[in-house]
């Protein structure tokens, strides 16, 4: 089950943070836009437990769209984001609304939706909760590239499975993902012939580094896990 640290120094929520735009529908679900809408790449990125208003997330959207994406970060949360002090919902009530399966389903239709825009390639990266929702795309083979940063509730089964090229990018001090449990993802798909892997433990930063950032040090570092990933989908998705 989730740890504290999935629930550690959570964001200030802007609703009109970011370059990009806010959609009321798109595949049917609010989300947020970035990017030049005639890309044929784009970039689906899904939160952590709380929610697509992150100013950080909006900042990789921006970024991730900055090098030629057009990029998606939809509202799966539906508005109702974790708030870990809350008492009316708690996380074990909080998860049961919003499990990553419900909005794995609710992501297809976002996909279909970039089709039909004409994207050719698509790639999709998750953070801690949103991890687990990227795994299940890649194993259904909806994206053509895929990164997880410190994720969630994704097990050494799920890797087993994955049909597209993937990116982990890991914290050394992780209860949802040690990394000895990343290594483990990564031995699994070093034996998979013909799914490209990339694998990086980042040193000295904690789950959720890459947007809830506390210090310098993880700031540089979470820069660095960015650069990763728009290099991973560089080489994936162009």
């Amino acid at each position: 089950m989730a740890s504290p640290q999935c629930c550690a120094n959570p964001p200030t929520l802007n609703p009109i943070g970011g370059e990009g735009k806010v959609v009321e529908s798109f595949g049917g679900i609010k989300a947020y836009v970035a990017g030049a809408a005639e890309s044929k790449a784009a970039v689906v990125l899904i939160s952590d437990v709380f929610g697509f208003e992150a100013p950080n997330l909006r900042k990789i959207a921006d970024k991730v769209a900055s090098s030629g994406y057009f990029v998606v970060v939809p509202d799966f949360l539906h508005g109702d984001p974790l708030v870990p002090e809350s008492t009316e919902k708690p996380f074990q009530m909080w998860i049961k609304e919003h499990g990553p399966d419900k909005a794995f389903e609710e992501a297809k239709p976002i996909i279909a939706a970039l089709k039909e825009k004409g994207v050719s390639s698509i790639g999709a990266v998750g953070y801690c909760w949103g991890a687990k929702v990227v795994v299940e795309l890649a194993k259904a083979h909806e994206i053509q590239a895929a990164v997880m940063c410190h994720p969630s509730f994704v097990t050494v089964d799920d890797m087993k499975e994955v049909k597209c090229p993937i990116a982990i990018l890991g914290a050394e001090i992780d209860r949802m993902s040690p990394p000895e449990v990343v290594k483990q993802f990564e031995q699994v798909l070093s034996s998979k012939s013909g799914i490209g892997h990339f694998v990086k433990i980042f040193p000295g930063v904690e789950h959720g580094w890459t947007v809830r950032y506390k210090n310098d040090d993880a700031a540089a570092s979470a820069e660095e896990a960015l650069a990763d990933m728009i290099d991973w989908f560089n080489k994936n998705l162009k």
